[in-house]
């Protein structure tokens, strides 16, 4: 049974995310992890999974804790099970460091593949001042009890998308065209987001939550797989407590490729983090 079905909340620090990303440092720099089958869909291990792995892994490497912006170009398609994460320190500072990472597998021979590189800036969330100036606003999204997630649909493929058996998602109805045969063609998707075994979110999560959504191709149109090419996200402010609200949106589709831009919001009305993704579309 997936830990989501617990009846008790778990905490940061003490979650299945958290045991699922945590890295074990085999020398300086150098950091093994096995790739849990637990997040994701068919056999592709999801993108924010691995950003939060590999997120974890320079958070040890470098002297401050918190990533402010991380840039991951996927070069290969990662597997469940045994990956190492060779991490360098790019520069230090008194307010923010930068390193690079990449993670690594082996294939049926035996060769290293490079699976993900990374190059990102972490600091101190807590020492950011807070004055706030924006002309963004947070989605509009009806309460979550009029919302639908992946346990409203019908049953999948048993080992199919293990990954929603690990989040709480409740997606806006009027982004759910895709699922009854007609999308909308604006190319958004609004959700709830969190983790099911209640776990609160915290920067690593938010690398997660600018991923987990369905793709923004199935209210074009398009059914299908689609893969990553570059993902940066932006993580502006610690989360509070509660549920999130996630909103993606694409505006362009064009050469087989699509861009989608990514807000999560907060319980306290706060963004929280911001992101832009690369993808790769398999048209008809």
């Amino acid at each position: 049974m997936p830990e989501a079905a617990s009846a008790t909340r778990a905490t940061i620090g003490d979650s299945e995310f958290d045991r699922d990303t945590a890295v074990t440092r085999r020398a300086p720099g150098v950091y093994d992890i096995d790739l849990s089958a637990g997040w994701t869909i068919i056999s592709a291990v999801n993108g924010g999974y691995l950003l939060a792995v590999l997120g974890r892994a320079l958070a040890d490497a470098l002297p401050h804790a918190d990533p402010f912006t991380i840039s991951a170009h996927y070069l290969t398609a990662s597997q469940p099970g045994p990956a190492v994460i060779r991490t360098g320190v790019v520069r230090t500072g008194r307010t923010l460091s930068t390193g690079q990472a990449a993670l690594f597998q082996y294939d049926e021979a035996g060769k290293e593949v490079e699976r993900i590189r990374v190059l990102a800036s972490y600091g101190d969330l807590d020492s950011l001042p807070d004055d706030v100036r924006t002309t963004a606003k947070p989605p509009v999204i009806p309460p979550m009890d009029q919302c639908f997630g992946p346990e409203d649909g019908p049953a999948p493929v048993e080992g199919s998308s293990a990954i929603t058996d690990r989040l709480m998602l409740k997606l806006d109805p009027s982004t759910l065209g895709w699922a009854l045969g007609a999308p909308s063609g604006k190319g958004e998707m609004r959700s709830w987001f969190g983790l099911a075994d209640g776990r609160d979110a915290d920067p690593f999560s938010l690398l997660l939550a600018v991923d987990a959504l369905p793709p923004t191709a199935f209210e074009i149109g398009i059914n299908g797989w689609v893969p990553t090419v570059e993902l940066t996200v932006h993580v502006r402010c610690r989360p509070a407590p509660g549920p999130l609200r996630v909103s993606i949106t694409t505006r362009n589709l064009a050469g087989g490729f699509l861009e989608e831009d990514a807000e999560v919001w907060d319980s306290a009305d706060r963004l929280v983090a911001q992101s832009r993704q690369l993808a790769r579309v398999r048209l008809p």
